[in-house]
C-alpha cells in the first residue's frame, strides 16, 4: 500500500468533516500568513505556476483581485529567483502532465509538513475533486464555499473570484449543455501520447508556459481547461481567478482539480497506454536546452526534476483510492465501428490500429478554408469554409480505396488563430446544423496579448468532423458538396468590451 494515498474530497458530503479538507485549511491558511518571497508560502507557489503582479493586460493583475484571498504583491523576491522559480506551468504542450505532477508533489509535500507541525496525520495527501463522481460530486466541495472555518475564523479555501458556468456565484462543472456532453473523459480512450490531433498528452513542443495548439479531447483541453473555466466564469466583466492561467494556483480549489487531473493521467497508464519514450520528452527542456522544472523544498533545497522522475506512479511514494474513469461514448477512435459504418468489410486476422491519427507521423492537407478572420458575436456567428476541387477528390479517392489495411482520411475543422481579451468563455461549433463540439477559452487572453509562445498568435483548436464526412460519403453527397457552413455559438455573453476573433476556419485531411 502506497505511504501516502489521495482520497475523494467529496468522502464525508466534503465538509471539514472529511479530515483531509479540515488538515488542507489549516495548512493553507498557515501558507497565506508568510510574505511573498518566502519559497514555502501560499503566494509563492501560486507564482511557480504563474503571476501577474506587474499588472500586465494580458491577463488578471495581481493588484486587482478581490478579496479574499488578500493577495500580496510585495515583497517581491530577487530576479534570480524569479527567473528560477516563477512562470513554470506548461500549457498546450507534451509537459503538461508531466510538470503539474511535480508541482503537485512539491505542494503536497509543503501543505504535509505543516500539517504534522499541527500535529495532524503524518500520512495526509492532498484530495482530487473528481466532478465525474456522479450524484452531485460535480459541484464544488461545501469546504470551499462557506466563509468562515470555524466561528469567526476566515475559512483560507473560501475565494470571492469564483463566479461559475453560469456567472451566478453557483460553482460546478457543466458536463452536458442542452443534452449534449460538454465536459467528458474521453481522453481516456486515447491509445497515442504525443501529436497534434487525436492525442492525451498534447503536441511536442519545447518549454511552453503558454502555446498555441489544442488537440481536441487531449487530457488538457477537456476536461482540464473547461473545469478552470466553469469555477472561475465572469461576472460584470470580471473574470474569476480560475479563469486565468496566471492566478489560477492562489485558489485552493487549484490543487484538487488538478489532484483529479493527475489521477486520469495515472488512469490511463493504468489501462496500458505508453508515455514518450523520446529523450526530448523524459528529459524534459532542460534536455534542449531550456529551462529546467525546479520546486523549492521544506529544508530549504530545491528539486530539479524532470518526466522521467515523475512519469511511473508505481516509483512514487502516493498513489489514488480509485483510478476509475467512465467515458461519455465507447467507440471513439475505434477504426473497426468506423468501418462498419462505411460498410467496409473488416476481417478477423487484420489487426486494426487504434492509434490512426498520430499525425506527427501522418501527413495533412490542406482541403479547403473559409474567406478571412471574422469576430465571434452573440447568438449565432456563421461562416462557410470553401473546399478545393483538388482536396475533395483526394478525400473521396480514400473512401473508394477504403478497407480493413487502408483506412479513409480523417478530416478536422481547425479554428485557427483564435484571439480575445476574455478565457472564461466556451463555444459550441456545429457544422451543417450537426453539433461538432465545444471549445473553452482558457488561456486566450494570454495567448493573444502576452509574451507567449506563439507569439501573440492566440490559440487553435482542432475538431474532428470525420464522421460528418463519412455521412456525406454514404449519402453520396460528397463529391456533389463545395463548401461547409460552420457555426460558432457563445455560451456566455459576449460584454460590449469583449471581443473574441477567428483568424481562419480550414478544413484538413489527414492520410491514414
Amino acid at each position: 500500500m502506497k505511504k501516502f494515498l489521495r482520497k475523494n474530497a467529496w468522502n464525508q458530503e466534503g465538509t471539514f468533516d472529511n479530515p483531509d479538507l479540515f488538515w488542507y485549511a489549516k495548512a493553507v491558511a498557515e501558507m497565506q500568513s508568510r510574505k511573498l518571497d518566502d519559497p514555502t508560502s501560499w503566494w509563492f507557489f501560486a507564482a511557480i505556476h504563474g503571476e501577474n503582479i506587474a499588472g500586465d493586460p494580458s491577463g488578471i493583475d495581481w493588484n486587482t483581485i478581490k478579496t479574499p484571498p488578500n493577495v500580496p504583491t510585495s515583497p517581491v523576491p530577487s530576479t534570480s529567483i524569479k527567473n528560477k522559480y516563477w512562470n513554470q506551468c506548461q500549457h498546450q504542450s507534451w509537459y503538461f502532465a508531466p510538470w503539474h505532477r511535480g508541482y503537485l508533489m512539491a505542494l503536497e509535500i509543503q501543505i504535509r509538513a505543516i500539517v504534522i507541525e499541527l500535529n495532524g496525520p503524518d500520512e495526509w495527501a492532498l484530495p482530487y475533486w473528481n466532478y465525474f463522481g456522479g450524484d452531485k460530486e460535480n459541484k464544488i466541495p461545501p469546504a470551499f464555499t462557506q466563509q468562515f472555518f470555524d466561528g469567526n475564523t476566515p475559512n483560507p479555501l473560501f475565494v470571492t473570484a469564483r463566479y461559475g458556468p453560469d456567472n451566478d456565484g453557483n460553482i460546478y462543472v457543466k458536463l452536458f449543455k442542452d443534452g449534449k456532453p460538454r465536459v467528458t473523459q474521453n481522453c481516456e480512450l486515447k491509445t497515442v501520447y504525443t501529436g497534434n490531433q487525436n492525442c492525451f498528452g498534447g503536441p511536442e513542443t519545447e518549454f511552453s508556459h503558454y502555446g498555441t495548439l489544442f488537440p481536441e479531447e487531449s487530457l488538457e483541453t477537456n476536461p482540464h481547461n473547461f473545469v478552470h473555466n466553469d469555477v472561475g466564469g465572469v461576472a460584470q466583466g470580471n473574470e474569476g481567478i480560475m479563469s486565468d492561467p496566471n492566478t489560477a494556483a492562489l485558489d485552493p480549489i487549484f490543487y484538487l482539480h488538478h489532484c483529479n487531473i493527475d489521477r486520469m493521467w495515472a488512469s490511463w497508464n493504468a489501462k496500458g497506454n505508453n508515455n514518450p519514450s523520446q529523450t526530448e520528452w523524459l528529459g524534459g527542456p532542460k534536455e534542449i536546452g531550456e529551462r529546467e522544472f525546479v520546486m523549492p523544498l521544506v529544508d530549504g533545497k530545491e528539486w530539479i526534476y524532470t518526466p522521467n522522475d515523475v512519469t511511473n506512479l508505481d516509483s512514487l511514494d502516493y498513489g489514488y483510492d480509485n483510478l476509475e474513469t467512465k467515458t461519455e461514448s465507447d467507440t471513439v477512435d475505434n477504426t473497426s465501428e468506423r468501418l462498419k459504418k462505411l460498410g467496409i468489410p473488416t476481417l478477423d486476422h487484420v489487426q486494426l490500429t487504434e492509434n490512426t491519427m498520430d499525425n506527427n507521423e501522418k501527413p495533412t492537407e490542406l482541403v479547403g478554408a473559409n474567406q478571412g478572420s471574422f469576430e465571434i458575436k452573440n447568438e449565432i456567428t456563421s461562416t462557410t469554409v470553401n473546399l478545393s476541387d483538388k482536396g475533395l477528390k483526394k478525400v473521396s479517392k480514400s473512401f473508394l480505396k477504403a478497407s480493413a489495411e487502408e483506412v479513409p482520411d480523417r478530416i478536422y475543422l481547425v479554428l485557427e488563430n483564435v484571439k480575445g481579451n476574455v478565457n472564461a468563455n466556451t463555444l459550441e461549433v456545429s457544422v451543417n446544423n450537426q453539433h461538432v463540439g465545444f471549445i473553452s477559452l482558457f488561456g486566450l487572453r494570454n495567448a493573444s496579448l502576452g509574451d507567449s509562445h506563439g507569439g501573440r498568435n492566440g490559440l487553435s483548436f482542432s475538431l474532428d468532423i470525420t464522421n460528418i464526412i463519412d455521412e456525406l460519403h454514404l449519402e453520396n453527397d460528397l463529391e456533389n458538396i463545395n463548401s461547409l457552413n460552420v457555426a460558432v455559438t457563445p455560451d456566455n455573453e459576449i460584454l460590449s468590451d469583449t471581443k473574441i476573433t477567428v483568424g481562419r476556419i480550414s478544413v484538413y485531411r489527414e492520410k491514414q
